[in-house]
């Protein structure tokens, strides 16, 4: 009788004789090697040879080939992944009621039932300096954050020989872009800064270090990678170099306001923090401890949108100028109170549009962020006093602000207590201003500021682009009237004027009209002085990309006048932007003087 293999089908591995079958080997589920042959040779060892009559049975290897066909396809499945969470998931954090009800001391900040902000300062054992009398505040290196990007141009490249170049890229937005010939030390360098839509870069390239000297496309592949256009034009209008560093500057400011709300033993909501009229001497002490108080008529220096003339917010407040920047408190105790309204608006207008806002605390209550509703507090500092008035006068202090705010300095010392004195002032003051500079990287305020510098990187590069093609006699009447030609200044002049009056002083009635007179050289050109026979309107209008200029003409519009995409892009021109916690609706405060109501929310 003739012989023959049978064939056996091996599903996607597709079909194989015995003897292929034989080679292969496959291993088990178990992790064990095992041969198929093996399987065969057993079978058939003592019995007969195969042939095609149906009293063979191989249900062994199929039900081992199912098995490891199974095996496989186990791995390759995915487990899905738990359902999202909902709100009634999470287990809540303790309510301040829940606290209040149990033994204390409790701690300072509580976070809100569902989470939300993170809190630094838990360790508030004041056990250590109690014993020792003579023992000082924890030492902290105190610094102060600052935006050096913002201050390159004026330090490396105003009043010195450079280039400046702009131009259009399709991913990067507007490009301007500045060139320096630089020798540091025996060393010849490129010292370059090129502003896009989302930052600026900067990058000091040793000249030995390239192959032959760029072109300028090249040069700006150096500092950023992603640029892709073909070419930059050059820089022609001799007042270049005061646009750019109006450009670059405008992010600095040097005025700040706080918040301060007192908070008495036992109070636990909005309305009872904004309720407070008397202050406690150990409220007067931490007053005093802060800063200075001034009589706030007629009042010369930062006033942080306080009523300096009429009185309508109250008649004193407290003030310090702390390493050049100035500091106006929004207290809670000294703001109007308003007989029969419970949620005292007047209070709420100020310290709800600030952004970070001290707690000062007499007695144990937690205190909860969430307490206070607002759209613009991210940062709480909570201080509880310990022995007021006396020598050994201590404060503990904690910190929370919301989750997407990044953490921000001088950390706190471990225990987070510190005597009364200079250096607790000097600590508090550093972390006031730290906690702002980090809000500003907070989702709603990053967005707002990128913005508004898309917006003004634009403007810019429009102005440079008009008032280079003017100087080479290309443009018409029209565009050198409207950018500076008739000896007006232009938008830039208006829009610097804005931004030196967030250091000054002035009254309700507008701007201020004072001139300053800037001479500066650079390759680009240099600019002369102002001419004070030819006044400069107060209002500037930005263009939005994509947007029409208004009915009002390009550069026609003033505060309040436009479209409100144009008015919409002063938000974080002076640091000043705010949301009227009353009305719902977004304002501007142009040197935290001059208020213009927007038409929409934020």
């Amino acid at each position: 009788m003739t012989h023959r293999n049978r064939s056996f089908s091996l599903g996607a591995y597709g079909g194989a004789g015995q003897s292929a079958v034989s080679h292969r080997h496959l291993r088990r589920c178990d992790g064990q090697s095992k041969l198929i042959s093996y399987t065969l040779d057993l079978s058939s060892a003592n019995s007969t040879p195969l042939d095609c009559t149906p009293k063979f049975k191989n249900s062994d290897l199929f039900e081992m080939i199912e098995k490891m066909q199974g095996c496989r396809m186990d791995e390759q499945r995915y487990s899905l992944p738990p359902p999202l969470k909902t709100e009634e998931d999470y287990i809540p954090y303790p309510s301040v009621h829940e606290v209040l009800g149990r033994v204390g001391p409790f701690p300072l900040i509580l976070l809100p039932q569902f989470g939300g902000y993170w809190i630094e300062g838990t360790n508030h054992d004041i056990s250590v300096l109690m014993n020792d009398e003579t023992a000082q505040s924890p030492s902290v290196k105190m610094k102060l954050e600052s935006n050096n990007t913002a201050k390159l141009y004026r330090k490396h490249f105003l009043g010195k020989e450079h280039f400046n170049y702009y131009s259009v890229d399709a991913a990067l937005g507007h490009l301007v872009f500045s060139v320096k010939y630089d020798v540091i030390g025996d060393q010849e360098h490129l010292r370059l800064l090129l502003r896009t839509k989302s930052k600026t870069y900067h990058d000091v390239i040793p000249i030995s270090c390239l192959t032959e000297f760029p072109n300028v496309v090249q040069m700006a592949k150096l500092v950023c990678e992603d640029v892709n256009v073909d070419r930059f034009h050059p820089v022609l209008y001799p007042k270049a170099s005061r646009l750019i560093v109006t450009f670059d500057e405008h992010v600095i400011s040097n005025n700040f306001k706080f918040g301060v709300i007192y908070q008495k033993t036992g109070q636990t909501s909005e309305e009872e923090l904004f309720s407070t009229t008397d202050e406690s001497p150990a409220f007067i002490e931490f007053l005093e401890l802060l800063g200075e108080k001034v009589l706030l008529q007629d009042f010369k220096g930062f006033r942080g949108g306080l009523d300096v003339m009429h009185g309508q917010t109250g008649t004193e407040s407290f003030y310090w100028n702390f390493r050049g920047k100035e500091i106006m408190f929004h207290v809670s105790t000294k703001l109007p109170y308003t007989e029969g309204d419970a949620q005292q608006l007047q209070r709420k207008r100020h310290i709800g549009n600030d952004i970070v806002a001290i707690v000062f605390q007499d007695e144990n209550t937690p205190f909860v962020p969430d307490m206070i509703a607002s759209n613009f507090l991210h940062a709480y500092i909570v201080v509880q006093v310990e022995n007021p008035l006396t020598e050994n006068t201590l404060y503990k202090v904690s910190v929370t602000a919301r989750d997407d705010v990044p953490f921000f300095g001088p950390p706190l010392p471990d225990p987070a207590v510190f005597r009364k004195g200079q250096e607790f002032q000097e600590f508090l003051l550093t972390k006031l201003i730290n906690a702002e500079y980090a809000c500003y990287k907070a989702e709603k305020f990053a967005k707002l500021e990128e913005r508004t510098r898309v917006a003004l990187l634009e403007t810019l590069y429009e102005e440079l682009h008009i008032n280079s093609q003017c100087m080479m006699g290309l443009c018409g009447d029209d565009d050198k009237m409207e950018n500076g030609g008739g000896g007006g200044g232009g938008f830039f002049e208006s829009f610097k004027r804005v931004i030196r009056s967030r250091s000054q002083s002035m009254d309700a009635m507008g701007l201020s009209s004072k001139k300053q007179h800037t001479v500066s050289t650079s390759h680009s050109g240099s600019f002369g002085h102002n001419n004070p026979e030819n006044p400069k309107p107060p209002g500037i209008s930005l263009l939005v990309p994509g947007k029409a200029p208004s009915r009002h003409g390009r550069r026609g519009s003033a505060i309040g006048i436009g479209t409100i995409e144009e008015v919409d892009a002063y938000l974080l021109l002076t640091g000043s932007a705010l949301h009227d916690e009353v009305t719902g609706s977004a304002r501007i405060v142009l040197g935290s003087q001059l208020e213009c109501p927007l038409l929409h929310d934020l």
